[in-house]
């Protein structure tokens, strides 16, 4: 698998006596020396390390991979690599097909956004987390997508299963206009993804409160859509244009339906985390959680990221 091959490439990496290593003076809390990128790891997991550390070590760690070796790129994956393994074997949890491609996949769309990603903005593990997400995602549906061989050559069936999970349902409730893809992605990621409200509005640029009440009337929209019932007059046009103003225009990783679906994980403020661009399909994975553990610190499901 590819992680396994990015993983025996980090390891060799931190091993000898030049390890692959960071100057510790640069940040607080860390010993005055250099340190391996595998402590470097184990110290940005710690629950009580502080998001303005990682974050600081994060931009220092992108800046080298850009502007050093290719060895740098090889040990920001081996930093990533809990969130990485976490978010591959969520993806290939149900699908019966090899999962290289989209281990591959994974990779690569993490190893794409270092040299994309804002090192402005907060929380760039979250922010590259997410890339990586959406890229295997974009190769999973791709694969789900194809049309199955026959005896009678290739024509269109309907795809294995789950082709009926909460996914499909918020990409449908899109298609036909019952929500935003911004609401389904908020929907999807808080309800479905186990991403705690307050970090997904953080993400979007809302209040607390903001981000709460928008999501109750899209739920209300799509409870009422999913019963064929009329929508309420509380949602009516004007709200639901307010609505998709206030979080399209505000939030960073709502998507067009050219990549992957509106709904993305993400965590809170410990464990390996990222954030990246588009699907082809607005649709949302499966809840297994980041994404195996989907979220960090005290929010279950993702896995603790740095």
């Amino acid at each position: 698998m590819p992680l396994d091959v990015a993983r025996a490439a980090f390891e060799w990496l931190v091993v000898g006596p030049h390890p692959l290593s960071l100057d510790g003076r640069l940040f607080p809390g860390f010993p005055a020396r250099r340190v391996p990128l595998s402590e470097v790891r184990d110290r940005l997991l710690r629950r009580r390390c502080p998001q303005s550390l990682r974050d600081t070590v994060w931009s220092h760690l992108v800046l080298l991979t850009r502007t050093e070796s290719a060895a740098w790129v090889v040990g920001a994956v081996g930093v990533a690599l809990p969130a990485l393994t976490s978010i591959a074997a969520t993806l290939t949890a149900r699908f019966a097909g090899a999962p290289s491609d989209i281990h591959a996949a994974v990779l690569a769309g993490f190893v794409a956004e270092l040299g994309e990603i804002d090192l402005r903005r907060p929380r760039i593990m979250l922010r590259l987390r997410w890339a990586a997400y959406r890229a295997g995602h974009t190769a999973l549906r791709e694969a789900l997508d194809a049309p199955v061989p026959s005896g009678h050559a290739f024509r269109s069936a309907t795809p294995p299963p789950p082709w009926g999970h909460p996914d499909f349902v918020l990409a449908r409730a899109v298609a036909e206009h019952a929500i935003t893809a911004a609401e389904a992605e908020l929907i999807g990621a808080t309800r479905l993804e186990g991403v705690p409200l307050a970090d997904a509005a953080i993400a979007c640029g809302l209040s607390y409160e903001a981000a709460k009440k928008s999501r109750q009337r899209a739920e209300r929209r799509l409870v009422a859509y999913l019963r064929g019932d009329a929508v309420s007059r509380e949602d009516d046009l004007v709200t639901r244009v307010a609505d998709a103003v206030l979080i399209d225009s505000a939030t960073p990783w709502s998507r067009t339906p050219t990549k992957r679906g509106p709904v993305s994980p993400g965590g809170r403020d410990s464990g390996v985390q990222g954030c990246g661009s588009a699907p082809a399909a607005p649709a949302h994975t499966t809840s297994s959680p980041d994404l195996p553990q989907r979220s960090s610190g005290s929010n279950p499901g993702v896995p603790r990221c740095a």
